[in-house]
């Protein structure tokens, strides 16, 4: 005989009317939470959002983290406020990105050295880029471009430029933003495969590089184009080719590296990242914010006069680019030998 108020599938009733109750809580919760995103992405932002540049003041990210973070003030209501945090070749500020509440007001200016480079440049890379962000915007790709004091090289060619490094009786200085970047790497790269006499001199970011290679401490750099620009129409340092495979609009006359160095293309890319979990709603809010901003005459106007360009992107497109540019960039680190403990 049945135990009394036992239902056929031999659970108790009561323990069956508690699970049910169970179960449609979770549906419920479930349903809010879904319905709770969208309305979480209308009120955003309600506060001031952090915008973290992972590299020193001057150089091309901190350029143009200051030129989004403008836009994103003005089209929100909030301020965007851009902090450097420099240190380990963007290892430092993105780590702590990371590790902060993927609530939407901590973000991440991340570049190809700290999302594409690093994983495989450094033997215990503090963050995996996959599992710990969310990509949320493509905010621009540059061309690196090779530049000398005019004092120190008397080059004005790429063939010159290398013949004088081969003949030079010292190593030639050669700075960049810091071990493993893509200034770094263009570099390591170009030494490698016209067997020049370049020795690595690491900054923690372009702009004191650029300080010090105006000054005569260094002698050359491959340098984001847009934080170079302004030395080079100057006079102040010289531009002898830049790393896109296509000659750059922003200087007319100088040729590509490749014209000279077949097969040599280095090219680099800032993006909006924020910390894994991040709301999606939120991100696709940011995605299309920054988006827009490119549309604004001012916006797109300086894009141009520093040579740079936004692939349009959503944030899935942007998660498969960045995925194959860790592939891409693992080759050359491993190629050129460099690496960092």
């Amino acid at each position: 005989m049945e135990p009394e108020n036992t239902c056929r599938a031999g659970l108790p009733s009561a323990i069956r009317r508690r699970a049910a109750r169970g179960l449609a809580g979770l549906a419920f919760a479930g349903l809010a939470l879904a319905a709770a995103q969208p309305a979480a992405a209308q009120a955003y932002p309600d506060r001031p959002v952090r915008v973290v540049v992972p590299f020193a003041a001057g150089g091309a990210t901190d350029i143009f983290a200051r030129l989004i973070a403008e836009r994103l003030t003005k089209a929100t209501g909030q301020p965007f406020i851009v902090e450097n945090k420099p240190g380990a070749g963007g290892n430092t500020g993105s780590d702590a990105v990371a590790r902060s509440a993927p609530d939407g007001y901590t973000l991440v200016l991340g570049t190809v050295s700290s999302h594409a480079i690093n994983p495989s440049l450094y033997a215990k890379p503090p963050y995996d880029v996959e599992k710990d962000f969310e990509p949320v915007a493509m905010v621009a790709t540059i061309p690196n471009v090779l530049v000398v004091n005019p004092n120190n090289v008397k080059a004005t060619t790429v063939a010159d430029f290398i013949a004088e490094a081969k003949a030079a009786k010292r190593p030639l200085l050669m700075a960049s933003s810091g071990s493993g970047s893509s200034i770094h790497l263009s570099g390591e790269v170009f030494k490698q495969a016209t067997a020049t006499n370049l020795e690595h001199v690491p900054y923690k970011g372009s702009g004191p590089a650029v300080i010090d290679l105006v000054g005569g401490q260094v002698d050359l750099m491959f340098d984001n184009l847009p934080s170079a620009i302004g030395q080079v129409k100057a006079g102040k340092l010289r531009a002898i080719a830049v790393t896109s495979a296509e000659p750059s609009p922003a200087l007319p006359g100088v040729p590509t590296v490749a014209a000279t160095v077949p097969g040599f293309e280095a090219v680099a890319w800032l993006a909006l990242f924020a910390p894994a979990g991040t709301p999606k709603a939120i991100v696709d809010k940011l995605n299309a914010e920054v988006r827009a901003a490119y549309d604004a005459p001012e916006v797109r106007r300086r894009y141009v006069e520093s040579g740079a360009a936004m692939p349009q992107m959503t944030p899935e497109q942007l998660a498969a680019f960045v995925k194959a540019e860790g592939v891409k960039w693992a080759a050359a680190v491993k190629a050129s030998g460099a690496r960092v403990d």
